[in-house]
């Protein structure tokens, strides 16, 4: 399976300031696991000998019958104990946990992790059940709900938010096996996603929710694909093509205030001979903004090869951007 580029993934542990390196987001094998999170896991343990695999995997077999698991019913909870810790850092990045999921809506590039940490403790010292429909993610709050839509086919599934990464380059939010199954993205390894937190006051206002027989729905439901090896698509009732706008994949190099910052930024990037280079007008927090964009790309792999070559100009962080 191409997955694209691997990069870092940190996990919290023990101790809220405890952060754990391991490898998430990549290319996969296929290894044989249990059904059921079983692992001893010690987390005093450095990283190299912590897990039983050295590499990800999904498991053996043909994959897990999706209509027989239920995504979580979102509900109020309590904030962990553990991996709520603000601000944090992590390889030499700092983040700042949001106070609440409330309004949260971010669109970027999805990616999943299995067998390895199948069974191991979470960020929020629970155990990481590839079988149950979970995610990563960086900021929002530990635990927390919200809904992932794969904005190229309009599948959708609710996830239950108790990890912290993903740290690879260009990563939103890291699904578990069975929330990527739901997808359709875990073959590829990756997708480009919409994550839009879940408030369980108000669960109306989750757009799926108020519309039970959008198409969407019958994505939900479709039946797995046969075997894990097969070239073959996770199969699907997905919207029909003039209901989905095909997602574009860019690479921002930076949102200006200024049109001659922002001409002379497109200007590096084109001499730079990167890619096409398009100027963007926008709107942030009421004011007009610019924005140079790299694109659109072919893929996910291309936006990740670009990153460090756009970074080496000087510009700032680049920083990927999903356009309908």
């Amino acid at each position: 399976m191409n997955a694209g580029t691997a990069g870092g993934l940190l996990r919290a542990g023990a101790v809220a300031a405890l952060l754990l390196l391991a490898s998430c987001g990549g290319h996969r094998t296929v290894k044989r696991t249990s059904s059921t999170p079983s692992r001893q896991d010690d987390t005093s343990r450095p990283q190299s000998s912590r897990y039983a695999q050295s590499d990800d995997s999904g498991p053996g077999g043909a994959p897990p019958d999706i209509s027989k698991i239920p995504e979580p019913v979102p509900k109020a909870e309590p904030r962990s104990v553990y991996g709520n810790k603000s601000p944090y850092e992590v390889l030499g990045k700092t983040y700042s946990v949001l106070p609440n999921a409330s309004g949260y809506v971010e669109r970027g590039i999805a990616s999943w992790y299995g067998n390895k940490f199948h069974g191991y403790t979470t960020s929020n010292f629970e155990k990481y059940d590839m079988y149950a429909y979970s995610a990563a993610h960086k900021t929002l709050p530990l635990p927390s709900y919200a809904r992932v839509t794969n904005l190229d086919n309009g599948a959708s599934v609710i996830v239950r938010i108790n990890d912290r990464g993903p740290f690879a380059e260009n990563r939103v939010i890291d699904l578990s096996y069975v929330a990527a199954i739901k997808l359709g993205i875990w073959q590829k390894g990756t997708g480009l996603v919409e994550v839009r937190a879940i408030d369980p006051e108000h669960p109306e206002r989750d757009p799926v929710a108020r519309a039970p027989a959008a198409p969407v729905v019958a994505v939900r439901a479709a039946p797995p694909i046969a075997s894990p090896r097969s070239e073959t698509r996770v199969a699907s009732a997905a919207p029909t093509p003039e209901k989905i706008h095909k997602p574009e994949l860019y690479l921002q190099v930076g949102a200006y205030a200024d049109q001659v910052n922002a001409e002379r930024a497109a200007a590096t990037v084109r001499n730079a001979q990167l890619g096409a280079v398009r100027v963007v007008e926008g709107t942030s927090n009421g004011r007009a903004v610019r924005r140079v964009r790299i694109g659109p790309l072919r893929d996910v792999d291309e936006a990740d090869a670009l990153t460090p070559k756009v970074r080496a100009l000087g510009l700032g962080e680049p920083r990927v951007a999903i356009d309908d």
